[in-house]
């Protein structure tokens, strides 16, 4: 089942940023997020050592769609830059169809995606610039966010404290569940296999955020027998997520609810 996210608007800038205590729920993803974890660098929290934010875009997404967000980062004193990505330049993910592995649901990252890992390289390397001996907040939406997973495993975690994923698909989709299809062709099955698990550590912090803003639903038939609280058990050593719901039970599905059910599905 697929979910669509939507961020309520932020609260006005503040001296400083208050966040809501975590609610306990069924899902258990990462550990408590903390003002230092969002923004400010190890060394220091005064506002003018906020260490650098990097926007990674989504599926389909370009720069230009992060505006907003960069905005409001900056108003609270965080020093904001985007990955620059157009959406034209997803076509160029097509050259997997000419790899066997795609076919086979066994595709791997590279060399598919290395144009988006180099577009990750780039905007670390800028954003290093805006706070020199600053480490970077990685800030991943979507496919954003494995790909982060991926760059990280790559190239190593040495300029990064912090990975915020919002809405990213960190495991692949079942397996043997009738229409259920990994659209992403076996890439986050290697994810999942080959790179460093999503857990909160002293070296690099992981935060997953998610929410149910619209429940995806079949695209045929009812969807009045799906479940919407099903929620995916994570055996791993980690802290408690803050899940927020602020989605409205449906009376049916809309046309738009089965067009997000056709999205990522695990």
């Amino acid at each position: 089942m697929a979910v669509a996210l939507a961020s309520p608007p932020l609260p006005p800038p503040q001296s400083q940023l208050k966040l809501p205590a975590p609610s306990k729920r069924s899902c258990r993803c990462t550990s408590a997020l903390s003002q230092n974890d969002l923004i400010s660098s190890p060394s220091t929290t005064t506002s003018s050592t906020y260490r650098p934010a990097v926007i990674l875009p989504g599926l389909g997404n370009n720069t230009d769609d992060y505006q907003k967000l960069a905005l409001i980062l900056k108003d609270y004193g965080v020093p904001t830059l985007t990955a620059k990505v157009s959406r034209i330049d997803w076509l160029r993910n097509a050259a997997g169809l000419l790899d066997f592995n795609y076919w086979r649901g066994t595709l791997r990252p590279r060399p598919v995606l290395d144009w988006y890992l180099e577009r990750i390289e780039e905007a670390i390397n800028e954003a290093k610039e805006l706070n020199e001996g600053s480490t970077l907040s990685l800030i991943g939406h979507s496919a954003g966010g494995w790909l982060a997973r991926v760059y990280l495993q790559e190239f190593g975690i040495s300029n990064v404290s912090l990975l915020l994923t919002l809405g990213t698909p960190h495991l692949a989709p079942p397996k043997g569940v009738s229409g259920v299809i990994d659209q992403t062709r076996g890439l986050l099955d290697y994810v999942e296999k080959h790179c460093a698990k999503a857990v909160y550590t002293p070296e690099l912090r992981y935060v997953c955020i998610a929410g149910r803003y619209i429940q995806g639903a079949r695209l045929l038939g009812s969807s009045n027998d799906d479940n919407p609280e099903v929620m995916v058990e994570i055996e791993q050593p980690v802290g408690e997520m803050s899940d927020v719901n602020t989605s409205a039970p449906l009376a049916s599905a809309t046309l738009q609810a089965r067009f997000v059910g056709q999205g990522y599905k695990q």
